[in-house]
C-alpha cells in the first residue's frame, strides 16, 4: 500500500521509508511506471525473508523482492535486506542432487527489471537463498557502497549479477559469498566496475555465456581496483562451446590477489562438469581483452590459464605489467595457453604463452 502511494503520487520526489524495526515480508513485485520523474525507498530497518520454502509454493521461486518498469528509483539507507537461505541451501540439487524433490532454483533476493537511471546504496545484504543482486533489462544502474555476505559454502549466492542490461557502474561494495563476487551475463555492454573487495567467492567472472548455443554480445566492460582474498578465480570470462556471438572490450586492470586459485583465466571450453562436453566447431569469439598491473599471490601453480576454443581462437590479448608468485614457499608458477593470440609488455610473471 505505500509503494501504490508512493508511485502514484503526483509530488516530484516521493519517499518510502522503512522504519527501524524488523519485517518479515513474503515474495512482493513493486511495479511501475510511477507518476514522479523520481522515487525513493529508504530502508532504515530490516527486512526479513520468510524462512521457509514452502512460503513460496505456487509463486515463482526465482525472486523475493523485485521492482519492475520503474525509472528514476533510488534504494538506498543503512538497513539490512536478510534473505533467510539456508532452508534452500540445505535442499539444494548442487550440494543434494540425490535429495527427493531438491531445488535448483531459489529467491533472488532483490531484483531490478527494465528500470531505468535507478541505484542502490548502502545496504547490507546477508544470506540470499540464491543470487543477492539482479540487474535485468536495466540502462543506467548505479550501485554504491554496500556490502554483501553469506557463507561460503552456501550454493549459488551471486554478489551482483548483471544481465540484459547497459550502462550500469558499481563502485565501493564488499562482497563474501559462495559464488561470484559479481558475474556480467548475455546482452551487457557498458559496465564499469570500481573499488571492490572480493572474498571468499568465485571471483569476478564474464560469464558464463552462450549455454543454450545463444547469439552473445558482451562489450565494454571495465574492472579496476579489486582486491580478492582466497577466491577460487579472480579475472574470469568463461563462455559455453555452442554459444556464438562475442565478447570484447574488455579490461581488467589494478587487481591484487591474496592466495587466488586462477588469478588469471579465459575458458571457452566451460562445461558444468568439467572435461564431459564434447568439443565443438562453434564458440564466442573473445577478443581486445586487457590485463594489466596485476599483481599478488596465486594458491595454484597455473596463474595464467588461457583455455581458448581449438575453432574460435582468442585474438587480441594484451598483457601488460603482470608479477604474480606463489603463496607456497619454492613453488615456481606457469602460464597455459591455447590458441589465445595477443601481446605481452613490461614485466610479465609467469612468463607468458600468447602467440603472436
Amino acid at each position: 500500500m505505500a509503494w501504490n502511494e508512493a508511485c502514484s503520487s503526483e509530488t516530484e520526489n516521493p519517499t518510502l521509508i522503512i522504519p527501524r524495526l524488523t519485517f518479515l515480508v513474503s515474495p512482493v513485485v513493486f511495479r511501475g511506471p510511477c507518476k514522479a520523474k523520481n522515487i525513493n525507498f529508504l530502508i532504515l530497518g530490516m527486512i526479513l525473508a520468510p524462512d521457509s520454502p514452502q512460503t513460496w509454493k505456487g509463486l515463482d521461486q526465482s525472486q523475493w523482492l523485485a521492482f519492475h518498469g520503474v525509472s528514476g528509483l533510488n534504494v538506498g539507507g543503512s538497513g539490512w535486506i536478510n534473505g533467510q537461505g539456508k532452508g534452500w541451501w540445505d535442499q539444494s540439487c548442487r550440494y543434494h542432487p540425490h535429495m527427493k524433490e531438491c531445488t535448483s532454483l531459489a529467491p533472488t533476493a532483490v531484483k531490478f527489471l527494465s528500470c531505468k537511471r535507478s541505484s542502490l546504496s548502502d545496504i547490507h545484504f546477508v544470506n540470499s537463498a540464491q543470487t543477492h543482486v539482479l540487474i535485468m533489462r536495466c540502462d543506467g544502474m548505479e550501485i554504491n557502497h554496500l556490502i554483501i555476505q553469506a557463507p561460503e559454502t552456501s550454493p549459488n549466492t551471486d554478489g551482483i549479477h548483471i544481465q540484459a542490461s547497459y550502462n550500469v557502474v558499481i563502485n565501493d561494495i564488499i562482497v563474501s559469498t559462495g559464488d561470484d563476487c559479481i558475474s556480467i551475463g548475455d546482452h551487457t555492454s557498458n559496465i564499469y566496475i570500481f573499488n571492490v573487495g572480493c572474498g571468499p567467492g568465485h571471483g569476478i567472472s564474464i560469464g558464463s555465456l552462450g549455454r543454450s548455443g545463444n547469439i552473445v554480445q558482451v562489450e565494454n566492460i571495465y574492472v579496476s581496483r579489486v582486491y580478492l582474498k582466497g577466491t577460487t578465480n579472480g579475472a574470469r570470462i568463461k563462455t559455453w562451446q555452442v554459444g556464438k556471438g562475442h565478447v570484447r572490450g574488455v579490461t581488467f586492470e589494478n587487481l591484487y590477489f591474496d592466495s587466488v586459485k586462477n588469478p588469471i583465466i579465459i575458458d571457452q571450453n566451460y562445461c558444468n562438469i568439467r572435461g564431459a562436453c564434447k568439443e565443438q566447431k562453434t564458440g564466442v569469439q573473445i577478443s581486445d581483452v586487457l590485463f594489466e598491473n596485476i599483481y599478488g599471490t596465486s594458491s595454484t601453480d597455473v596463474a595464467i590459464n588461457l583455455n581458448c576454443s581449438r575453432s574460435v581462437a582468442c585474438t587480441g590479448i594484451l598483457m601488460k605489467s603482470i608479477y604474480l608468485t606463489s603463496d607456497k614457499i619454492g613453488h615456481k608458477l606457469t602460464s597455459y595457453c591455447t590458441n589465445a593470440y595477443g601481446y605481452s609488455l613490461g614485466m610479465i610473471q609467469p612468463l607468458p604463452c600468447l602467440q603472436i
